[in-house]
């Protein structure tokens, strides 16, 4: 059968990374043509669009970008109508995949939604929309089941895919080694994968380099990035540069400094004590203050419903801030323990591992019910 699969951001390229393997699993002959990235194309995939191009954030860089994002809606319609899949597969990137499954519905292309929308964030009512277009949604938080039900819509929870992707992870053994770092203890950075988050967020985490001198600094850095985004930093202060290694520097990491996301989540799951950090452009945090309506910003805490984390926001993210937090869950051993603790109430939340190839085979299963075969 044939998959047509859109990814627009680098957490997507994982997720639709490791759905490809599980669709392929119960569909070996899979036809699949896709927007993502690197991952995508390694799982199996025809990349024809990369999610490096696709990448804008912020009201403003989406405004000042909009010729280019209309551009790839018409480019994207074109294609689908020239594939003509079995089944149009949307990843997260909300702004530009819920255009694709109005087109997709009104034109009969059956489509499946894998990871939510934020819906539950921000302008709930988006959710009617998700509704009357989305044929099929795949959920990955235990939560987003029970909000879609207040909308009558009845939507399939399959687990979180970090599992899948954290699990299956063998740390390299040479990875100091390899990446030339010392024995003293390690403090990761991982500033975002978008050059405006990477510019906002790691001036602010490097001012904590001289206040703890007896660890070493290391930043995760993305190779979709330029280089010169992160190495100017190494004339200033005595950090280190990993590229695309995040798991084997958790792996191997006694804190972290976070930027929310998709990070935040799978630092908990490497049980690395972490401090969230956040600040945006002054226009983005006035409708941030008068649009959000969940508590909490991180996934660490949205998932256990209370604070497991400390989330520093905009005029909080000081780095005075910074250093008080840093210090508890460096030196504070009950904090450190508190927050182990949380990341254990969480994996129980979330459950098993195998989301990936659960949502693979019920979309499979789907696929062929609506074309009448076995």
């Amino acid at each position: 059968m044939k998959y047509y699969i859109i990814a627009g951001e680098r957490s997507g390229d994982l997720h639709g990374s490791n759905l490809i393997k599980g669709i392929r699993k119960h569909d070996p002959e899979a036809q699949i043509r896709a927007w993502g990235g690197d991952m995508m194309q390694e799982a199996g995939a025809e990349i024809v669009k990369h999610y490096r191009d696709l990448a804008f954030m912020g009201f403003f860089e989406v405004v000042k970008n909009l010729p280019a994002i209309l551009g790839f809606l018409s480019f994207c319609k074109k294609d689908l109508k020239n594939f003509q899949p079995d089944v149009v597969i949307l990843i997260d990137y909300s702004g530009f995949n819920m255009r694709v499954a109005k087109f997709a519905k009104l034109n009969g292309f059956k489509n499946f939604y894998y990871i939510s929308p934020k819906v539950w964030a921000w302008n709930q009512s988006r959710a009617l929309n998700i509704k009357r277009f989305v044929d099929k949604m795949f959920v990955i938080f235990p939560f987003e089941k029970d909000f879609f039900k207040k909308y009558d819509y009845e939507v399939e929870y399959v687990g979180n895919p970090l599992f899948d992707a954290i699990a299956d992870f063998i740390p390299n053994p040479n990875f100091r080694k390899d990446a030339r770092l010392g024995q003293k203890p390690i403090i990761a950075l991982l500033p975002g994968s978008r050059k405006q988050e990477v510019d906002s967020m790691l001036s602010l985490m490097l001012s904590q380099v001289y206040e703890f001198p007896d660890y070493q600094f290391v930043i995760g850095t993305v190779s979709n990035l330029p280089k010169e985004l992160y190495a100017r930093w190494q004339s200033i202060f005595p950090v280190k540069l990993v590229v695309d290694d995040a798991y084997n520097l958790l792996s191997v990491a006694d804190a972290a400094l976070v930027t929310s996301g998709t990070a935040t989540l799978e630092t908990a799951l490497f049980n690395v004590p972490q401090v969230v950090c956040y600040r945006g452009g002054w226009a983005a945090y006035q409708v941030y203050k008068r649009v959000i309506r969940v508590p909490f910003v991180s996934l660490v805490n949205l998932i256990a419903g209370r604070e497991v984390v400390k989330e520093l926001l905009q005029y909080d993210l000081t780095k005075e801030n910074l250093t008080d937090e840093l210090t508890k869950i460096t030196i504070n051993q009950s904090t450190r323990q508190s927050q182990l603790d949380g990341y254990a109430e969480i994996s129980n939340i979330l459950g098993e591992k195998g989301a990936s190839e659960r949502a693979g085979m019920l979309m499979v299963k789907e696929v062929r019910k609506n074309k009448g075969t076995k």
